[in-house]
């Protein structure tokens, strides 16, 4: 089965320095069919003006992935973690037993546009931990390229629960085949342009949850971009 969430769907808010979007329900925004799908606890796609971000704020008991589309996100930490985060890079959180961080945009004159994912690990009380890797525009041309992984595999950040996290550029016409293993569920995130999924049409902004379906085909019907989790 597949179930599109539609991007217009999603709860919307623009305060003006952030203009953000939520699949799930966060913060204030709540709705009751989409509080989570899986492990999978939040996709966030945020768009920050430049030189403005969210001061220091905690966390606790969570992964915390970060894919920084364009612009650049300086983060610092209470780990003592200081970095930017550019487009292509991604960087993984355990907040574990607990962190605080802050998150801004790096740039005096240019939006950075992010997706902020939160998955829920598969034991609490964790000891915090930071991981940021940079992914080439060669890895995930027209193939599923691994950024994230239980076991950290080819590369990938290392993350507490079973979930692989796929990204993946797609040109027009060009198809990926996801073979979906038994018992396992798959989410969907388009981050520009348009494709088809299996039947379904999905533009910019769109998610798909697939539950007990073997296969995928992924199809662009523009230049696309495409987030696929494979969860447990």
């Amino acid at each position: 089965m597949i179930t599109i969430r539609k991007s217009s769907e999603r709860g919307h808010f623009d305060h003006g320095w952030l203009n953000t979007y939520h699949t799930f329900s966060f913060a204030g925004y709540y709705d009751e069919k989409y509080v989570s799908f899986g492990a999978l606890r939040v996709i966030n796609e945020d768009r920050v003006q430049p030189g403005q971000g969210f001061s220091t704020h905690p966390h606790h008991d969570m992964e915390i992935i970060t894919c920084v589309m364009e612009g650049a996100l300086a983060h610092k930490d209470s780990m003592g973690n200081s970095s930017v985060i550019r487009a292509g890079e991604v960087q993984r959180m355990t907040a574990g037993t607990g962190i605080t961080h802050s998150e801004f945009n790096n740039s005096s004159t240019g939006l950075v546009h992010f997706f902020q994912i939160w998955i829920v690990p598969e034991e609490a009380g964790l000891t915090p931990a930071y991981e940021q890797v940079l992914f080439t525009p060669e890895e995930n041309r027209g193939v599923l390229c691994l950024i994230a992984s239980r076991d950290g595999r080819n590369g990938s950040l290392t993350i507490h629960r079973d979930i692989s996290l796929y990204s993946a550029v797609l040109a027009p016409d060009q198809e990926i085949i996801y073979n979906i293993a038994p018992e396992r569920s798959v989410w969907l995130q388009v981050v520009r342009g348009r494709l088809l999924l299996n039947d379904y049409l999905l533009d910019e902004g769109d998610g798909a949850a697939v539950t007990d379906e073997e296969l995928l085909s992924i199809s662009a019907e523009e230049s696309a971009e495409i987030l696929l989790f494979d969860l447990d």
